[in-house]
């Protein structure tokens, strides 16, 4: 009765141990065959002016910046404010003064998981400095920029400028070729480049107008104005392509495939060599006991 009622648990657990080796091999393979895709998010930004200027009063011991912004936005976002006006103490008693003011000026920036872009659109705008209240440093008809970027795909760039431009009471003629400048005795000079892009594999940037200003007005105070105007900015990054998961690859030593086709064997065949290592161990293990109880 002994032996035999310990036959049984024997031979029982030698078979769950053989159903374990039997599934924990594929379980074993296909946790270290797994991968977790990553993806960076996407980036767009658009502006519709930035200034860097440097203003001088008369006296020059003072010289202070004029850093403002009009419709900056990142992602996601959108402005449509079409004036801008800015303070400096020392120039005109500390007053306002009008920095832009436009019939449209707008800045917009999407992301989405697969797309990013940002574009800006200005119209019918009219640009102030520093000391020159009256005169306008520049005036356009039309300017607009976008830049586009999809994930797996060439990124894109545009810059337009469209209608006349007018820069410090002289109507010119900008060209896409360089730089142009304008030069006005008694008051200064002003270089602009138009429709200025750039692309790389997964970025774009674009800018309508960028002004070098050197001006002299003599006027309110104010000395010299220096720095860069940029209109019309838009910039994106592309979100990552994504990834598809590893393929799957048998673990430990090699098997030959001739061997296989002889014995019709698969890749389970080293997982049922193993559970019938165990049942053997198992088996024997159990016989042994149940002599030494008899």
């Amino acid at each position: 009765m002994n032996g035999n009622s310990f036959r049984l648990p024997a031979r029982r657990l030698a078979t769950v141990a053989t159903v374990t080796a039997l599934a924990a091999g594929p379980a074993v393979l296909g946790a270290a065959g797994s991968a977790h895709a990553t993806s960076d998010q996407g980036r767009a930004s658009a502006v519709v002016l930035r200034t860097g200027l440097d203003v001088a009063l008369l006296n020059k011991t003072v010289n202070v910046p004029l850093a403002v912004s009009l419709n900056q936005v990142e992602a996601p976002a959108s402005a449509e404010k079409t004036a801008l006006s800015a303070r400096l103490d020392g120039v005109d008693g500390g007053k306002p003064f009008s920095v832009l003011a436009a019939d449209v000026a707008s800045a917009k920036s999407t992301v989405t998981a697969t797309k990013a872009e940002g574009r800006t659109e200005l119209a019918h705008a009219r640009l102030h400095v520093p000391g020159l209240p009256l005169l306008s440093l520049i005036e356009i008809g039309q300017v607009s920029s976008r830049a586009t970027c999809e994930a797996g795909k060439t990124p894109t760039a545009e810059a337009n400028l469209l209608g006349s431009v007018t820069v410090l009471g002289k109507k010119i003629t900008v060209t896409a070729g360089g730089p142009t400048d304008v030069k006005v005795p008694g008051i200064g000079e002003v270089r602009l480049d138009l429709s200025k892009t750039e692309t790389t594999s997964r970025t774009a940037a674009a800018t309508a107008l960028q002004l070098k200003v050197s001006i002299n007005p003599l006027k309110l105070n104010v000395a010299e104005v220096e720095g860069t105007l940029t209109l019309a900015e838009s910039t994106c990054e592309a979100p990552a392509a994504p990834t598809k998961p590893a393929d799957v690859e048998p673990q430990g030593a090699p098997v030959e495939q001739a061997g296989l086709a002889e014995t019709g064997g698969s890749s389970m065949t080293p997982y049922i060599a193993g559970g019938a290592i165990v049942l053997l161990v198992a088996g024997g293990g159990a016989v042994v006991l149940a002599r030494r109880r008899g």
